[in-house]
């Protein structure tokens, strides 16, 4: 009788066992880590941007973001007037919304770039263009924004921010970087 009583409590113990981590798979499924986003703003715009996010909770990420521009044309776009040729940028979010790392959030990041060195000097009245070397620069910013998750996966995201270049603002005309993104992506 005890060892029938045993095998019994061992095998509901089992099955017990068995279903917490079913449960537990099923969650974190749902609960995706990985995602990769195109910014079709900066496409339009003659620049190839694409981020990795990677999440670590349900409340905050971390990722990196490369922005290469492929269009120098000077046709008074916004990007082409910052004069930037690529920047790299690594971030940390917090997100405030209901569902699993998504809703609006707050940014930090940080970016290594490249801009073209112009200089556009004023003397006496008279504007002259100066034009120097690439100059390379570390900015530190903030920026906010708001993303949007499918049930398959598909994410949608808008933002905006801004910082500020730390070491050869004085070399260049441009002493901010801008972020700027209208992406389209897959969370796996």
């Amino acid at each position: 009788m005890k060892r029938r009583f045993l095998i019994i409590a061992t095998l509901f113990a089992f099955f017990t066992i068995k279903a917490q981590n079913q449960k537990d798979t099923i969650r974190n499924f749902n609960e995706k880590k990985n995602e990769i986003k195109l910014n079709a703003y900066f496409t339009a715009l003659g620049a190839f941007e694409t981020t990795y996010e990677r999440n670590l909770n349900k409340k905050s990420s971390i990722g990196i973001t490369g922005l290469y521009v492929f269009s120098k044309k000077n046709d008074g776009n916004t990007i082409n007037d910052e004069d930037t040729n690529f920047l790299i940028s690594s971030f940390y979010r917090r997100y405030f919304g209901k569902r699993y790392a998504s809703g609006f959030f707050v940014e930090g990041f940080g970016t290594f770039g490249s801009t073209d060195g112009k200089q556009l000097t004023d003397m006496d009245g008279n504007i002259t263009l100066n034009e120097g070397p690439d100059v390379l620069d570390l900015s530190l910013g903030l920026s906010i924004g708001s993303k949007w998750v499918t049930k398959s996966g598909i994410a949608f995201e808008i933002l905006v921010g801004m910082g500020a270049n730390l070491f050869n603002s004085d070399k260049t005309d441009h002493n901010v970087v801008n972020r700027r993104a209208l992406s389209i992506g897959y969370r796996f």
